[in-house]
């Protein structure tokens, strides 16, 4: 190993399970003593630069979007996005010398990872958190150094003989924080305390679902932790202004759009309702919640209905179909939970059983290998 000190890329944005095992990473890297240091390059119009702006590393910006599916101008016109952004990554490159780079997929990751193919002078290692990888992994893997996922399926869609199944990164702060610091932290009190969830995005299903329920929970003595989604905040309100107008004043009911820190909401909760993205899963598993799964049903591959089966099979959470969804039908889920603390424990620990403690200090420990064999052989 070189005593060198490590400069490092990091990149994925536009959505949560691409920033969150990102930001993970970056960290524990900033508590490494060999790291020198850290930039991390997204979309500053995305979720990824509000987060990483708290963070002691300096954001390089890169103008991106999702790739359209359709022949048409949006496509060139998304081509050629793609070619101005790939050019400024080769600029960044070549202005900060990073030893190595870390991409979580997704295409904001895309550029910056092209452009260290075209220069060759950066090794770079990617992370997937899905049972099916993007397609910004299936077609950049190959030329990665080493390729971490989260599911031994994964391998199958990969072209790398490199691949390393460590699980998702998840942030320190799930081992390390304590159910009754988080809700201190909320101003919430010790209690039976549900977290209602649709990823950054928000979930349509699921709020409607539970907007009727807000009040009867609260009248049974249950906290509850609801994120709309910003699309969906403002509807939202206004269907709970008429059920419940008084929803406001009640102290067991919390409604924002977003939760710039997921890892206190999770571990304040008891239950959750979410939907079973393969990070959210993951972080799910960590603060060893009982979960009512709702898989997004145009998710790629349909990979959040096997992840949910998945769970199912382990005794570790429930399950609704998203075409099935409504307020009786979740009101019947939550209730097997509340009424049964024996089923609710149960649920609990086998859903903790899952979780992967180890996975982030496992991608540092590679990334470090990968910028020390590039020292070592140039």
């Amino acid at each position: 190993m070189s005593d060198k000190k490590i400069t490092y890329f990091i990149t994925g944005g536009g959505t949560g399970g691409h920033i969150y095992p990102a930001v993970a990473v970056l960290d524990k890297l900033l508590q490494d003593s060999d790291t020198k240091n850290i930039y991390y390059i997204g979309n500053p119009n995305n979720l990824e630069y509000s987060i990483i702006s708290q963070k002691p590393v300096k954001f390089l910006g890169i103008n991106i979007h999702g790739m359209p599916r359709k022949l048409n101008f949006a496509l060139i016109k998304w081509a050629f996005q793609l070619l101005i952004a790939w050019i400024k990554c080769c600029y960044y490159i070549i202005k900060y010398k990073p030893d190595v780079a870390f991409g979580t997929g997704g295409y904001v990751s895309a550029p910056v990872l092209m452009a260290c193919v075209t220069l060759g002078r950066t090794p770079y290692m990617m992370h997937d958190c899905d049972a099916q990888p993007g397609l910004v992994t299936r077609t950049l893997a190959r030329y990665a150094k080493t390729v971490s996922l989260a599911f031994e399926c994964a391998k199958n869609f990969i072209h790398n003989k490199n691949c390393i199944i460590n699980g998702n990164p998840i942030r320190e702060e799930f081992r390390t924080l304590t159910k009754s610091e988080a809700r201190a932290a909320l101003g919430i009190k010790n209690k039976l305390t549900l977290c209602i969830m649709g990823g950054s995005q928000g979930a349509r299903s699921i709020n409607n679902a539970v907007v009727g329920l807000l009040k009867r929970l609260s009248d049974a003595g249950v906290q509850v932790i609801l994120q709309t989604g910003k699309k969906n905040f403002e509807r939202v309100i206004e269907q709970l202004i008429k059920i419940y107008p008084e929803y406001e004043k009640d102290k067991n009911i919390i409604v924002k759009p977003y939760f710039d820190d997921m890892v206190t909401v999770l571990k304040a909760s008891d239950i959750a309702v979410s939907r079973s993205g393969s990070l959210s899963l993951s972080e799910i598993e960590a603060a060893g919640i009982a979960a009512v799964l709702v898989p997004y049903p145009h998710a790629a591959a349909d990979h959040q209905r096997k992840n949910a089966k998945f769970m199912v099979a382990k005794d570790a959470a429930l399950y609704i179909d998203d075409n099935e969804i409504n307020e009786k039908i979740l009101s019947e889920r939550l209730e097997e939970l509340i009424n049964s603390p024996d089923k609710l424990f149960r649920i609990q620990q086998n859903a903790l059983s899952l979780a992967k403690f180890d996975a982030t200090e496992k991608i540092i420990e590679q990334l470090k290998y990968i910028a020390a064999t590039i020292t070592q052989n140039s």
